[in-house]
């Protein structure tokens, strides 16, 4: 049996679509592997869950960085210059009493088509101090963003009181980046300068300050409304699908065959029983089954081994059984199956070395075919909000897109990068299937 199995993946090669296939598993099982080595698990949970401070300096809403790749784009990207960067300068003042004036310049050069999301200065100071804070554009002028007493943490532009007001009514950042007299606003290209100059009162606490200009573009994949990186969801969820599929795949699969060889070695009541439980199972629906089960008792279903173990009982008794009855039907009235019986061979032996053993090369087709369906399973439960509560995976990237009316607000990454995933997985999983069937079928191959 297994000279057979080898012999037939070694046929793959002449199904182009096959090949095509195994290239998007091997990619994926790459993904996988990679995502599991660079973002350990603790520190994707981590990421996923936003902690305080962690996507502070990230953009919100922000397109996949090679989206600059197209023709004719030049959207910015995140420009962060900080106080002890070589191109800044800081310069320390002694006025006496204990007190110092500290004066902060951070130079950066915009040259983008497109103006920025936002800017922040995060502020680090062991007390408030009273700072003044001006923005120089490329022509020369100066604009007095703040005067006023200020302490650590992050100062956000557009909601410093009054400074739309001195932007003839624009938001910060559009109107600290707009060309003067440009109606509809044009961004001004060049080098600017922003100036903190602070009064500090402790002659033992320091004072620095970070720019972030927040761009629109971040990483391979983009980010969402909590600034989060969306390649780390990307990534993580690719083991999570993949692993989730595989399991669901072998355990239901395998435990089905076995139920039908029983009942067909057993006969009697025992394959009656299979078969009234068989029926019963077949029209029960299985999605909205979770979704009780999820919505009843979140702790023990809304993780992905409960989800896990709920798929794989659904799936034991399903129509599976029937087709697997006809084949074990055809075996049990085998010569060599009558032969094992005279020379006293036991039921479990019978059934694991002589039935099963007949019926896997047929398996190994639908196997294939079978875990991409368990993929897009575990992503609509996720989209219908009863995946896992705390791991990132495709299926809770589309539902938080969803949730924040991705499409209606022109976010497509958010959508269409998911999806794409899931999409992959189905056709690479479909195409090495169809032509295991094709190779393990004698009639379809004749065709």
């Amino acid at each position: 049996m297994s000279g057979r199995i080898a012999r037939a993946l070694g046929e793959l090669k002449e199904y182009p679509s096959a090949v095509f296939g195994i290239f998007i598993i091997a990619s994926l099982v790459f993904l996988a592997v990679y995502s599991v080595i660079a973002i350990p698990h603790r520190e994707a949970v981590r990421l996923w869950r936003a902690e305080r401070g962690i996507w502070d300096k990230t953009p919100r809403y922000a397109r996949p960085a090679w989206f600059n790749w197209v023709p004719g784009v030049n959207l910015p990207k995140t420009i962060i210059v900080d106080s002890g960067s070589e191109e800044a300068r800081k310069e320390v003042t002694d006025i006496g009493g204990g007190m110092r004036v500290v004066s902060i310049t951070l130079p950066f050069r915009f040259d983008y088509d497109a103006f920025p999301s936002e800017e922040s200065l995060f502020i680090e100071a062991g007390h408030r101090v009273w700072a003044t804070i001006s923005w120089t554009t490329p022509d020369g002028r100066d604009i007095e963003i703040l005067d006023d007493e200020v302490a650590a943490g992050r100062l956000r532009m557009s909601r410093i009181p009054g400074l739309r007001g001195k932007l003839l009514g624009r938001p910060a950042h559009v109107g600290l980046f707009a060309a003067p007299g440009s109606e509809p606003p044009r961004v001004q290209k060049g080098d600017y300068k922003l100036r903190v100059e602070a009064v500090v009162f402790d002659e033992e606490a320091d004072f620095d300050v970070e720019l972030v200009v927040y761009g629109r573009l971040y990483g391979a994949a983009g980010t969402d409304h909590r600034r989060r990186s969306l390649t780390v969801a990307l990534l993580r969820g690719t083991p999570i699908a993949l692993a989730f599929a595989f399991l669901a795949a072998v355990g239901s699969t395998l435990t089905t065959m076995f139920i039908a060889a029983a009942g067909v070695w057993f006969g009697g009541m025992v394959d009656a029983a299979i078969q009234r439980i068989t029926e019963v199972n077949m029209i029960l629906p299985a999605l909205p089954i979770m979704m009780m089960l999820a919505t009843l008792d979140p702790a023990r279903f809304r993780n992905i081994w409960g989800m896990l173990a709920v798929v794989i009982l659904l799936g034991i008794f399903s129509a599976g059984i029937k087709t697997y009855r006809a084949v074990f039907l055809q075996v049990k009235e085998s010569p060599y199956i009558e032969a094992a019986e005279a020379y006293g061979a036991g039921n479990l032996r019978i059934l694991t070395r002589y039935m099963i053993p007949k019926v896997l090369p047929m398996l190994v087709p639908q196997f294939v075919v079978l875990i991409p369906s368990f993929v897009f399973l575990e992503a609509t439960l996720a989209i219908l909000g009863v995946g896992d509560l705390h791991r990132p995976t495709w299926g809770k990237v589309l539902n938080e897109a969803y949730r924040e009316n991705a499409l209606l607000d022109g976010h497509y990454h958010w959508v269409v990068l998911p999806a794409l995933l899931l999409i992959l997985t189905g056709l690479g999983f479909a195409m090495v299937g169809f032509a295991l069937d094709r190779i393990f079928n004698p009639r379809l191959r004749s065709q």
